[in-house]
């Protein structure tokens, strides 16, 4: 009896306590691993969706890390480090070619043409000409990467000669070119606005602006992890793309105060210049579904500096009814 009546109490106990264990169960909030190539203003739709709470909207909290290009973050989704890349489109583009048992496919784009600035030894803002380049050496990027793919071919455009250095690793090139190596640069901002406040440069052109729309930043994840979270990549493209309203719909100085807390050590006023600089040359996509176009371009490029085995199908390496989902409910 004595057994019996323990066993009642404690069974009491745990219905009683039941209730309390799911409510923690419920409070209990998920988080999303996300490797981005680089941290620039250039991607500050992303960050804007943590800090307007967007994110938790939908449930889950957001992990930033670095990748330090696109190479290392393809290998972070790849290994599982990382739920979800944010790169160039050319990381799964490549593993696509290579073929792979769980191939890696792009679910939303963020960035519609090349967000770096050419950097240079003098003010040349007034009288600069792409032709200046000639003979010249220009740290542009990862050879295979985006960066310098769209370089070589703005310079292929112009039927410009110069010579670009690959030797340095990706987030090494300022401080290469503050070193004395190379004759130009091309950097992110807020590196770029920063490098020219401090006058060590000048920010003569905008790669993007010359190279025109190319589809340059994606999220992408392991098509067994899509399958299995199609809520939680809904979501976060419910987020982000709100996010992207935001930043077109608001002012450069009220979408800079929400990214200080991203950029540790950088004047509000520089990242204000920053959005500012990415607003002039039209940035961003609102709709975060990738079109065929773009990517047929992309792999000009690709094609172009002789990095390209052979061209991919769209429906090989891009998903696009869940962006589009989401881009037709917040602007219908």
């Amino acid at each position: 009896m004595k057994n019996k009546l323990i066993s009642i109490f404690l069974a009491v106990i745990c219905a009683a306590c039941l209730p309390f264990s799911l409510l923690a169960c419920n409070k209990r909030t998920e988080v999303l691993k996300i490797n981005e190539v680089t941290h620039s203003v250039f991607y500050a739709p992303m960050y804007l969706a943590e800090a307007l709470g967007y994110f938790k909207d939908e449930g889950f909290e957001v992990e930033f890390t670095n990748g330090g290009g696109a190479d290392n973050t393809m290998a972070a989704v790849l290994s599982g480090a990382a739920d979800i890349g944010f790169c160039g489109p050319e990381a799964p583009l490549y593993v696509a070619i290579g073929g792979s048992s769980d191939t890696p496919k792009v679910f939303g784009q963020l960035t519609k043409r090349d967000g770096s600035f050419l950097v240079g030894r003098y003010d040349e803002k007034q009288d600069f000409s792409w032709q200046n380049l000639q003979g010249k050496e220009i740290l542009a990027g990862r050879k295979g990467g985006v960066p310098a793919m769209t370089f070589e071919y703005v310079l292929k455009q112009d039927g410009v000669e110069a010579t670009l250095n690959y030797d340095v690793a990706f987030n090494m090139m300022t401080s290469a070119f503050e070193g004395g190596i190379a004759d130009y640069c091309t950097m992110f901002e807020p590196a770029a606005s920063e490098y020219e406040k401090a006058g060590k440069g000048y920010i003569v052109a905008s790669v993007g602006e010359k190279s025109g729309e190319i589809p340059y930043t994606c999220f992408m994840a392991k098509s067994s992890f899509i399958e299995s979270n199609s809520d939680k990549v809904e979501g976060f493209l419910r987020a982000v793309t709100k996010a992207i309203k935001f930043t077109l719909e608001n002012s450069s100085k009220t979408v800079a105060e929400y990214l200080v807390p991203y950029f540790d050590g950088t004047a509000l006023d520089s990242i204000e210049t920053s959005v500012q600089s990415y607003k002039n040359i039209d940035a961003w996509v609102t709709n975060m579904a990738m079109k065929e176009s773009a990517l047929d371009a992309l792999q000009d490029v690709i094609e172009s500096a002789g990095e390209l085995e052979r061209r991919v199908q769209f429906d090989e390496l891009v998903l696009t009814e869940t962006a589009q989902k989401v881009y037709d409910e917040i602007y219908g």
